[in-house]
């Protein structure tokens, strides 16, 4: 299992923000981090290297004096940035960048290196967008039961674990388009509500159960996700969610309720998709499910 957080910063306030989070997030966790800075070569800069170097060290002292006994280390690399955090989320626990970086527009809430990332990464990408002032105590995941999904719930239960605080999950059910004229409309939608809510509650008690330390509550409501998954990150210190759901196109990197909640959030967004390793444990796992059910 990778042991260290890759951060990528630029010197802006958002990147700060990141620093910040993923120190408090190895400190937590026993992790090191690694920070990263891609030198861009600017015509106009005749010193870039040593502002990159300068960033990048001021980075570094910062994660220090935020951690006791937590490893950092730095690397000043050239090329793309989202291409070369991409190619270290491979080998990470995790990549942590800001919502946007020095060279974003101020009223985006996300830039298109946050977006390209999460949309790419091999492995959970939080998105920080500014230093949390207010600690709420709980973390929330939307889950839906899809692969994405599963991969969000467990990095939700290790993120709640290591806070030591309750994990609130979401199910939003979207009712079928069923013509209202038809016979015994709301019967239809009532029984259909009831087993969709039978169903995710039965998803989440496995977890419940697979995790007797982590304090989890469930709800499902009705309606698109984004809007309940947006609400609750009000008042959470961190949302998770999968990179694409149940409704996602298969050639989609980045599904809509990701892509919305990113922009319209305030508090840390974690982004993950099933990565190989949790893609083969899933499938070891379902196998040793069916093989105990046939004894």
């Amino acid at each position: 299992m990778a042991r260290h957080i890759v951060i990528g910063v630029d010197g802006s306030a958002p990147a700060t923000a990141a620093v910040e989070w993923a120190a408090a997030d190895a400190q937590r966790r026993e992790l090191s981090l690694r920070i990263l800075h891609v030198c861009e070569q600017w015509p106009y800069r005749v010193d870039t290297t040593r502002y990159c170097a300068g960033t990048l060290a001021a980075a570094a002292d910062h994660a220090r004096d935020l951690t006791r006994g937590v490893e950092v280390t730095t690397q000043l690399l050239s090329g793309n940035v989202v291409d070369t955090l991409i190619g270290e989320s491979r080998s990470a626990d995790s990549v942590v960048i800001g919502s946007r970086g020095l060279g974003g527009f101020a009223g985006m809430m996300v830039g298109s290196v946050s977006m390209g990332v999460a949309g790419h990464a091999a492995g959970p990408v939080v998105v920080v967008r500014e230093t949390s002032v207010v600690v709420h105590g709980r973390v929330v995941v939307g889950y839906d039961g899809s692969e994405h999904s599963e991969a969000a719930m467990r990095y939700a239960v290790e993120q709640a674990r290591a806070r030591e605080v309750p994990l609130h999950v979401i199910y939003a059910w979207q009712a079928p388009v069923v013509s209202t004229y038809a016979a015994a409309y709301g019967s239809f939608l009532e029984d259909a509500y009831e087993q969709e809510t039978e169903t995710a509650q039965e998803r989440v008690a496995r977890w419940r159960d697979g995790n007797p330390d982590v304090a989890i509550t469930d709800e499902t409501v009705v309606g698109h996700p984004v809007n309940f998954l947006i609400e609750a990150g009000g008042t959470a210190d961190l949302v998770v969610v999968g990179s694409r759901g149940l409704g996602g196109f298969a050639s989609a990197v980045l599904g809509s309720v990701s892509h919305a909640v990113l922009h319209h959030l305030r508090c840390p967004v974690a982004v993950v998709r099933p990565g190989i390793t949790a893609r083969k444990d899933s499938q070891i796992s379902t196998a040793r499910n069916k093989g105990s059910g046939d004894g």
